[in-house]
């Protein structure tokens, strides 16, 4: 069974806030009633809530400092992303007047795609990872193997300058084969682990009858202070608005459409950078752990058997 994302369990906190509040209770009492049987960290949201505290401010917390008191990276923990995410919605439904029950019940459903990316990701990495580690123990089995057949490996590696020579330069170029790989899974993850957000946002706003620049304006004030790290959305936000307005058409449902497709181009581009990965890390496995398997494991075997042959004779 796939491991949940955190994106999912949020989701599932969201939702059934929406029904709470949908059948008319507050949402500090929504908060509370969540909190009987919730994590730890709803617990905390309804307590600071039923102390007096916003909501917003409740959901960052404990949260990660805001733009303006540092940036936060764009690999943030994807706990504390989906958090931040559901603070800038509530932050944004609430200062553009939009009904909060439908808003949160069409961001679960936001939260539910970013899970199912978030659970593709690591599927489509999970078998180039299992590769690497797999052929990152070659050497030392090789090793193993040279000790099973009779052979002094090991000795000769720690106690011959030839086998120290080779004992360090395998060690150099198995680092370097992991190094070089981690580097290569790292650039294959997706850029942004919340692709769409922005557009959710805008929609969020512009549903509670803001107009298109004070819309622009909370959701600029709402991904400042929740810190969020947002792919670069500017250029697809205006495209909507511009055919919002040519066709005479309500923005949220495109811009709700716009991010419903770039989550889905975000999950296509994961599969294909998964894809590619399988190959381009057969360099460092093939430039740089097959040389170490050959210096750790086939040099000492065959000075191994040249020293005995020399001491026989």
């Amino acid at each position: 069974m796939a491991e949940r994302s955190a994106f999912d369990d949020l989701a599932e906190v969201v939702e059934r806030l929406a029904v709470l509040l949908a059948a008319g209770v507050a949402p500090s009492s929504a908060w509370g009633y969540l909190a009987e049987a919730g994590t730890s960290r709803v617990r905390e949201i309804a307590g600071a809530v039923s102390a007096g505290g916003s909501v917003a401010a409740a959901l960052r917390a404990p949260g990660i400092p805001s733009r303006r008191r540092g940036s936060p990276s764009s690999r943030a923990d994807g706990d504390d992303l989906a958090w931040r995410g559901l603070a800038a919605a509530w932050l944004v439904a609430t200062e553009a007047g939009a009904p909060l029950a439908p808003t949160l019940q069409r961001f679960a459903a936001s939260l539910r795609d970013l899970g199912t990316n978030e659970r593709d990701a690591r599927t489509a990495l999970a078998g180039p990872r299992a590769t690497t580690r797999m052929v990152m123990v070659l050497p030392l089995i090789g090793v193993l193997f040279g000790l099973a057949l009779g052979f002094d490996t090991l000795g000769t590696l720690v106690g011959s300058i030839p086998g120290a020579a080779c004992l360090v330069l395998g060690i150099v170029l198995i680092l370097i084969a992991r190094w070089w790989s981690a580097l290569l899974i790292r650039r294959a993850r997706p850029p942004t682990v919340v692709p769409g957000l922005a557009l959710d946002l805008m929609a969020i706003a512009v549903s509670g009858g803001a107009s298109i620049p004070r819309a622009r304006g909370v959701v600029a004030v709402a991904r400042e202070e929740c810190g969020l790290p947002i792919d670069t959305a500017e250029a697809a936000i205006d495209e909507v608005l511009a055919l919002s307005a040519r066709a005479g058409v309500p923005a949220a449902l495109l811009l709700r459409s716009g991010a419903d497709g770039a989550r889905r181009a975000a999950r296509s581009a994961g599969e294909r950078s998964a894809a590619t990965l399988a190959v381009t890390l057969m360099l460092p496995l093939g430039l740089c752990i097959l040389p170490a398997f050959m210096l750790l494991a086939v040099a000492p075997l065959m000075l191994s058997v040249v020293s005995s042959t020399v001491g026989e004779l």
